[in-house]
């Protein structure tokens, strides 16, 4: 599949994206109460989502898989799942706050959990 987008392939990231993004919608409902002195939620659906987009890019490197699917979990699941702009307001809160100690926590944590994550996910799917 070339970078041209096709009708197929925006359907497949849209639909794909609308999945992540109502995940995570009720993920951070599920969790925000409990968690609502540090942005847990999202630091949990950042993690959660790097090791699966870990783990599906090492199912869909091979040159035979399906590029619609690979398209709609990985660009559209994992994209609408997971949440930067979230995480990046979610810091400069913190910090408007006062809480620098939580802000660079949350930094520390989203950096290396997410790339941990991420690198568990690709060692996972390997075959």
């Amino acid at each position: 599949m070339n970078g041209t987008p096709t009708l197929a392939t925006v359907t497949a990231v849209a639909i794909g994206g609308a999945a992540g993004s109502v995940l995570r919608y009720l993920a951070t409902l599920l969790m925000t109460p409990a968690t609502a002195a540090f942005p847990l939620a999202t630091l949990l659906i950042n993690v959660a989502g790097s090791f699966l987009l870990g783990l599906l890019s090492r199912l869909f490197d091979a040159p035979d898989s399906n590029q619609l699917l690979r398209l709609a979990l990985t660009t559209g699941l994992c994209g609408g799942f997971t949440t930067f702009s979230t995480f990046s307001a979610e810091t400069l809160l913190l910090l408007q706050q006062g809480r620098t100690g939580r802000a660079v926590a949350y930094i520390a944590l989203s950096l290396t959990l997410g790339l941990g994550a991420a690198a568990l996910g690709l060692t996972v799917g390997r075959k």
